[in-house]
């Protein structure tokens, strides 16, 4: 489910015209490493995890479609911050990682 979920960010990163190719580059350098951390969170807290890619997927779709929602795209953000809470001490990679994506994708629509 996390590798569906995923692939399904990827592929929108991909075919998002609006993304300079150096954007979707660092995109998918991003992605690449979030997978691996989220399936690493996955072995002992899956729900944890999926929350992740879920807000990461929602993220990804405000921050690329045609007309952005400046509201719902801060929204989606917040949640995929929040999403990680608690994970600073014990999963401080994936903590940074989601920050950086948060952080390239608030900045797509500048």
């Amino acid at each position: 489910m996390l590798e569906d979920t995923i692939g399904k960010i990827e592929a929108r990163i991909q075919n998002a015209e609006a993304i300079k190719e150096d954007r979707r580059r660092e995109l998918l350098q991003l992605l690449a490493t979030l997978k691996a951390e989220v399936a690493e969170l996955s072995k002992t807290h899956g729900d944890q995890a999926q929350s992740i890619a879920g807000f990461t997927q929602l993220s990804a779709h405000e921050a690329t479609r045609a007309e952005p929602d400046p509201q719902l795209l801060k929204l989606s953000l917040e949640g995929l911050a929040s999403s990680t809470a608690g994970f600073k001490e014990s999963h401080p990679r994936l903590v940074q990682i989601v920050n950086a994506l948060s952080n390239t994708l608030s900045n797509l629509g500048i």
